[in-house]
């Protein structure tokens, strides 16, 4: 049994404490210790995207990340996105534009493009495209998810 330690970060803008194991990755922290699941395991090896998170405003796979490493920083999930009115916007551009369908993948494809409209706040095609490549969908395809993504860039070109 890995020894544990006790760590303090900020969880969707609330200061958290916690005890973790020396080897728990961050997924398992916030899933299995903090109750959070929409961030989702999927590969476990960094590959799918399924379990994106921010820390300290940057996308990180989280089952990649040692729990122990999230001490001191700020820490987003896909909890915390979805109470922010980008997070609000995301959501209803997938669903309005037919880009979900089991939602497995779709935590992980918000927090990434919430990365990508803070980089490029009109994002054009071609980068949301590259900024979502790290990211898996086995059931819609990429075009819903990309244009869902466009429209939230281009709020007035889609209302047309």
């Amino acid at each position: 049994m890995s020894a544990m330690l006790e760590i303090e970060f900020r969880l969707n803008g609330v200061v958290q404490r916690t005890a973790v194991a020396a080897d728990m990755s961050a997924l398992e922290m916030l899933r299995d210790v903090l109750g959070l699941t929409g961030t989702k395991y999927g590969c476990g090896e960094g590959e799918c995207g399924a379990c994106t998170i921010t820390v300290d405003g940057r996308t990180v796979n989280s089952c990649l990340m040692f729990a122990v490493d999230c001490n001191g920083r700020e820490v987003q999930t896909i909890e915390g996105l979805s109470a922010t009115p980008l997070g609000e916007r995301l959501n209803h551009s997938l669903v309005a534009h037919g880009a979900v369908q089991c939602g497995f993948c779709t935590p992980g494809f918000m927090m990434q493009a919430q990365q990508v409209l803070a980089e490029h706040p009109h994002a054009s095609r071609e980068e949301i495209q590259r900024g979502l490549e790290g990211n898996l969908c086995r059931c819609t395809g990429y075009r819903k998810i990309i244009d869902a993504v466009e429209a939230v860039a281009h709020p007035t070109a889609s209302a047309e």
